[in-house]
């Protein structure tokens, strides 16, 4: 049915970087969609030291194939030194079946 399908969970420093790394997405057919979520407030230990920061999630749904192309072009546009991409596969049997298999017809590419 719609296997494989899978959001991938993105962290960026601003609005401005998460649009400009979800348009690249979308328009390589990395993934059918992106959603934007500006106004994420992290905690976080990095290098030893208790951070603060305003972030912005991007959430991209896409084929399981496309992990790995998607990740490289997030890690190659992304200001962080270690940017947070970790993908959470979807249930094939949960959700709206028509939102699934546009899914699944729009981003399962070459795969």
């Amino acid at each position: 049915m719609y296997k494989n399908l899978t959001l991938v969970y993105i962290t960026t420093e601003s609005e401005e970087e998460a649009s400009r790394i979800g348009k690249a997405i979308v328009e390589q057919k990395l993934a059918a969609c992106v959603n934007i979520i500006p106004g994420m407030q992290s905690i976080y230990r990095w290098k030893g030291e208790i951070e603060e920061a305003s972030e912005t999630v991007l959430i991209a749904k896409t084929h399981t194939s496309r992990i790995k192309e998607l990740t490289k072009l997030v890690k190659d546009m992304h200001n962080y030194e270690c940017p947070c991409i970790v993908a959470f596969p979807l249930s094939e049997d949960k959700g709206n079946s028509e939102y699934l298999e546009w899914l699944f017809q729009e981003s399962k590419g070459a795969g």
